[in-house]
């Protein structure tokens, strides 16, 4: 089997469980109306699939200082931060992201992916160790990848799994990463995150955590999983992403360790990547502005995520263990997964339909995004909307 006819294989085993040719995945949204709401096709519907927790893509803060930079700076930098493309901007946000977490230093990168690609790959190399969640994020596994470092996984949110095989690495434990995630994807689920610190504690290794799906949704100011269980000083390095609380695109790592500015000089996904435009920029540090202030936003966002998750729970879907932004109705088949889907977006409802490889343990998922722009009316329309469906789909 040549290159071109591994991709035939690959089409042939999408079409396969999408027999239908429904274009599922990479839908185009035709027109954006808020933060809540968008066309897709000839039908208007409530956008249920967009990560924007706190519902600030159309936020004037962050409008108008995307728009003042493009004014003063133009479009793009047309270089990597090694070269022509660090601005004043970059600094600025590398210093309030610091701030935030009150840690010595940070760096931005041009996309979340890389925030993780960059960071895990600067930091381990071959001959030291990655010991990972095994549900862990693709921007993870692949920055272990191209660190060329072994990797070891631990079951998903298993810290006596994670003990067992952090004590047979014996003294390679001091060349070891850690990585978990705050809040994971695809169900919705949170780290264990004060046993996987007293592991690393009593052990040894550094800890990284992701906190690309937990930044302004957990903690008082939203720090994250960190804040929320108290253990900001215990993590070496947080990982995260603009594209899901602060709407807009890119990553950033965060620590206390000085050695942390030396992956300007290692990290191959930062020294050739160009860098993020000024009104991305800008717009980011609006964001984060806000959600600094923001404690209203996530108290809404909680309200939402409770009142749906309680509603479908109620109603008698198999979710996530926790409540959150991230609400996943597992469902028995692909096939059942793509009906619910869907009827759903037929009621003009648009969510993530998750199908294996890409989710958990070979499960089928449909996958909902809230945020705190959803009205309550929006909310128990969909809340409403999921227990007509179960009635017809699945019970």
């Amino acid at each position: 089997m040549n290159l071109l006819e591994k991709l035939d294989a690959a089409a042939a085993a999408r079409k396969a469980m999408l027999p239908d040719g429904v274009g599922a995945f990479g839908i185009p949204i035709e027109e954006v109306y808020s933060a809540t709401e968008a066309r897709i096709g000839d039908r208007r519907v409530i956008l249920l699939g967009t990560n924007n927790y706190l519902g600030l893509t159309f936020s004037p803060e962050c409008i108008r200082a995307a728009h003042e930079a493009i004014d003063k700076e133009g479009t793009g930098t047309t270089g990597s931060r090694m070269a022509n493309g660090s601005y004043f901007g970059h600094r600025a946000l590398e210093r309030e992201f610091a701030d935030f977490y009150q840690c010595q230093s940070a760096i931005v990168f041009t996309t979340g992916y890389q925030a993780n690609l960059g960071t895990i790959s600067g930091l381990v190399g071959p001959g030291d160790t990655v010991l990972i969640d095994g549900d862990s994020h693709a921007s993870i596994y692949d920055g272990c990848i191209l660190s060329g470092a072994d990797i070891i996984r631990f079951k998903h949110n298993d810290p006596a799994d994670m003990e067992k095989r952090l004590r047979r690495l014996g003294s390679r434990i001091e060349t070891t990463l850690i990585i978990a995630e705050g809040i994971y994807s695809m169900l919705g689920d949170q780290a264990p995150l004060a046993e996987i610190v007293r592991i690393k504690n009593e052990y040894g290794g550094i800890l990284l955590l992701d906190e690309a799906h937990s930044l302004g949704v957990l903690g008082e100011t939203g720090q994250g999983l960190v804040e929320k269980v108290g253990l900001l000083r215990e993590v070496d390095f947080i990982t995260g992403t603009f594209s899901k609380s602060l709407c807009s695109i890119g990553g950033f790592c965060v620590s206390n360790h000085p050695q942390l500015d030396q992956l300007r000089y290692v990290s191959h996904p930062y020294i050739f990547t160009a860098s993020p435009s000024p009104a991305t920029i800008a717009s980011t540090r609006a964001a984060l502005e806000l959600l600094r202030k923001g404690s209203h936003l996530r108290k809404q966002l909680w309200d939402n995520c409770t009142q749906l998750y309680a509603r479908m729970q109620e109603t008698g879907y198999q979710l996530g263990p926790d409540p959150g932004p991230v609400i996943a109705a597992i469902l028995d088949t692909p096939q059942q997964a793509l009906l619910m889907w869907k009827s759903l977006l037929e009621h003009n409802i648009y969510v993530n339909l998750i199908l294996p490889p890409a989710a958990p343990e070979g499960k089928s998922l449909v996958r909902c995004s809230v945020n705190a722009a959803h009205t309550p009316e929006q909310i128990k329309y969909v809340g409403d909307t999921f227990a007509k469906l179960y009635s017809t789909i699945i019970s």
